[in-house]
């Protein structure tokens, strides 16, 4: 690479291999703690891009000019790029070793971020979901190279739906998965334009841009948002009902291998719970779990991905991003303290973290 020798960091990261202890707990034995990526404000409104291991210790802060949301980690660098807040038009790639700002990232004009994006497994192509304003609800899906330390647009493709938010791979790595909320807006603004005709969808996708499937839910203003995927190549996607308060409307979907995108098995309490919104999912593979944030309900859920049987509905305050580790989820929050849940053991056990309390944005992500 140009600017930093990232080849053959691999024996330098393996070198940190002491496990953390928390109350008596062992994170990650036998091996380096995870680095938690993830954006957060300053109590005086600065926003930052920030690395810390899960004992509280911070790698780097580094403030960034645009709120951030999701976080993308290379899968072989050290680097991860920071996406941009819809409607954000600046992403950041982060050096993750010392938290380096190696590029600030421009949209193309006409476009702008939707907060997304995903390395391909080569580590040489990134993709991210963007917004063609010259046709607002056009989504796009923004093709860029890895050249060296900096990211090349390369080309776009359509993401077959409107207002692309999140974009998976299934597990054969070339696959793409996209949520399209089906919300259009305008250039710079957030404010909703077809809350009366939206589209939200489900799409699989090739990397060639070809159309796989596109799958929509019974309730056209459930915008389809986040997701997460399992090994096995199931989905579980999460919802933002743009509707009235009062209407009765699962907020989460399902797509097992096989089987039609379809809502998961909600209770009515905690459908109620979520008012009418879910932030961040996270599928632990090795426990068979889904846990999802309802930030606006103050709620953290775990199902059991299989039987889809209610394993944890607890109170967590302004609850944000969640990601799976080896004991079950962490958990990062916008008010109060981020959180370990240990789900080992059938009954699930709770913890606080060292890190800092609160101004955590939307999601994290462990790398």
């Amino acid at each position: 690479m140009q600017r930093r020798a990232f080849l053959g960091l691999g024996a330098a990261l393996a070198a940190t291999a002491a496990a953390a202890t928390l109350g008596g707990w062992t994170l990650s034995a036998g091996g380096p703690q995870p680095l938690l990526l993830s954006a957060r404000n300053g109590a005086d409104g600065q926003h930052f891009a920030v690395g810390y291991r899960l004992d509280g210790s911070q790698v780097f802060a580094t403030p960034v000019t645009e709120r951030c949301h999701d976080v993308v980690p290379h899968p072989s660098l050290p680097l991860a790029l920071f996406v941009g807040r819809r409607p954000s038009t600046q992403s950041y790639l982060i050096d993750t070793r010392d938290g380096h700002l190696l590029q600030t990232l421009e949209s193309q004009a006409q476009r702008h971020f939707y907060g997304h994006a995903l390395f391909h497994r080569s580590g040489a192509w990134l993709y991210a979901t963007e917004n063609d304003t010259r046709e607002p609800g056009r989504g796009v899906i923004g093709v860029y190279r890895l050249e060296g330390d900096q990211l090349q647009r390369d080309g776009e493709l359509s993401s077959h739906g409107i207002g692309p938010h999140q974009l998976l791979w299934l597990a054969d790595g070339e696959t793409l998965v996209v949520a399209n909320g089906g919300i259009r807006t305008e250039a710079d603004s957030r404010v909703e334009m077809n809350l009366d005709s939206m589209q939200p969808s489900l799409v699989l996708l090739r990397r060639d841009g070809s159309l796989v499937s596109q799958e929509q839910l019974p309730q056209p203003q459930n915008s389809v948002r986040h997701l997460a995927v399992a090994a096995d190549g199931t989905i579980v996607s999460g919802q933002q009902y743009m509707g009235d308060a009062s209407d009765a409307v699962p907020l989460l979907a399902i797509k097992r291998p096989g089987q039609a995108f379809q809502a998961f098995p909600l209770g009515e309490p905690q459908r109620l719970a979520m008012n009418q919104y879910t932030a961040s999912l996270a599928i632990h593979d090795e426990l068979r779990l889904l846990a999802v944030t309802a930030p606006r309900g103050n709620r953290l859920f775990i199902w059991d991905l299989d039987s889809a049987e209610l394993r944890l509905d607890t109170a967590l305050a302004d609850c944000a991003g969640v990601g799976a580790v080896a004991e079950g989820f962490v958990v990062s929050a916008g008010i109060g303290r981020c959180r370990l849940y240990d789900c080992r053991q059938r009954r699930i056990l709770s913890q606080p973290l060292q890190l800092p309390a609160g101004l955590w944005d939307n999601h994290l992500r462990l790398a």
